[in-house]
């Protein structure tokens, strides 16, 4: 399927995505204020980390390894249900880590004791996540985009009920459990619209491991783990910082600006989750891969600095619309994070790349550095510029992220470059007559 076909398929799960994420936002913005958002963004950080840790980083494994072995069943199936057995078991280890300890995760993440059942809630529902994530990468892998689409487009608009009816009943608590239990109600979705699909029958999701499988995927489980522990991490680190210097509303301020730059990328990120991961697993040859980057910068670069303009033309609107007027200090950020954010998707792009072409080292080091690094930064531009400091911070890391990662980019198409010489080097040599 081609990049701009799936744009347009995928246009329709980002959009549902944003309108019922922009809807979310103004029920937030009005029921808890810039203080209970910065909880809640406390709490999704953490849900992130406790969801990897349950097993979720297998999906990025899962998506490039059925795309890669696309014409070996057997071999997707080995894949798939030694996924599931190890993501299932690991989020019931999980889970009752998360119950025995829920007091201590609510005074420290939280700062609310009181707030402590809503990890009980998040254990109970890690199971279903787990399952629901690593269905969605097979579709993904598998490229059933109508599936992929359609179960997306569910699972956000039972998020949007979910996360509206518990917020106005119950608000800030009501939020939490909203976020910790709607990925795993869009499990149902999903089950139901593979139930006929010929390439998935659920009991090939069980049975015994497979050793080659679970080699296969070791790598590309700790890509995933390191890269849903790494940022998550810093993001809630910097959080809880500025909430200590600045104060909690200044910190809400930040969340706000962090997360409609989440909003806006959703048309690039998933693209490149739904297109660009599948398609590098199946490329073989540097020139096809050098030329699928290009493409792909051609078609996300402009789409950024297009809508960063257009955002940061029209900063005071949205704040007034998606927001409340409590949240129009964060009008200071739209500057600074709308650069760093048409910088970070050139690394996001090469990221994809890295994880294709299972870079498993390089991946590794650069998230938990740049990670580390993005926290250091703002601690210390924080310090001196207030909390304009963070979002420069996020500039200045995104630019130093992007040209690390392009080195590192050029340097696997270079070998990939060598490989295929060598190839048919040695294929000349054996096809050659032999002379007496």
């Amino acid at each position: 399927m081609s990049l701009v076909r799936t744009s347009l398929l995928n246009g329709i799960v980002v959009a549902t995505r944003v309108l019922t994420a922009l809807v979310i936002n103004k029920v937030l913005a009005v029921f808890v204020g810039p203080s209970g958002y910065a909880i809640i963004g406390q709490f999704q950080n953490a849900i992130s980390v406790i969801v990897s840790l349950a097993g979720v980083g297998l999906g990025t494994g899962v998506t490039k390894s059925t795309a890669a072995h696309f014409d070996d069943e057997v071999r997707q199936k080995a894949i798939w249900r030694t996924a599931m057995i190890l993501a299932l078991a690991s989020s019931i280890c999980v889970g009752v880590a998360l119950v025995m300890f829920r007091g201590l995760l609510a005074d420290a993440l939280l700062h609310d004791g009181d707030m402590a059942g809503v990890f009980v809630w998040l254990a109970m529902g890690l199971p279903a996540i787990a399952a629901n994530n690593l269905l969605l990468a097979m579709t993904n892998g598998k490229k059933d985009v109508a599936v992929f689409v359609i179960a997306n487009v569910v699972g956000s608009l039972l998020i949007l009920v979910l996360a509206g009816a518990l917020t106005y009943y119950f608000n800030l608590f009501g939020a939490l459990v909203a976020f910790a239990v709607s990925p795993a109600v869009t499990l149902l979705a999903t089950a139901f619209l593979l139930r006929r699909r010929k390439w998935l029958r659920f009991r090939d999701l069980w049975g015994a491991l497979d050793r080659g499988a679970l080699r296969e995927l070791s790598g590309f489980a700790l890509m995933g783990l390191t890269s849903a522990l790494s940022m998550p991490t810093a993001l809630i680190l910097i959080r809880e910082m500025l909430s200590t210097t600045l104060g909690l509303s200044q910190a809400g301020y930040w969340q706000a600006s962090w997360r409609l730059s989440e909003v806006y990328l959703m048309l690039i990120t998933t693209t490149l989750a739904v297109y660009f991961l599948p398609r590098i697993a199946e490329i073989r040859q540097a020139r096809a891969l050098k030329s699928e980057i290009l493409k792909v910068f051609r078609l996300a670069i402009p789409v950024v600095i297009v809508s960063s303009i257009l955002i940061f033309l029209a900063r005071d609107l949205i704040i007034e619309v998606l927001f409340t007027a409590a949240f129009s200090p964060m009008r200071d950020l739209f500057g600074w994070q709308l650069l760093g954010d048409s910088i970070k998707i050139s690394g996001w792009i090469l990221g994809y790349v890295m994880l294709g072409r299972a870079m498993v080292r390089s991946y590794v080091i650069t998230e938990v550095l740049f990670s580390a690094l993005f926290f250091g930064l703002s601690h210390v531009f924080v310090n001196s510029f207030g909390l304009q400091g963070v979002a420069m911070a996020f500039l200045v890391n995104s630019l130093l992220y992007v040209g690390v990662i392009a080195v590192l980019i050029r340097g696997e198409l270079k070998r990939m470059q060598i490989r295929e010489n060598q190839t048919l080097k040695d294929n000349g040599a054996s096809t050659s007559p032999i002379h007496s």
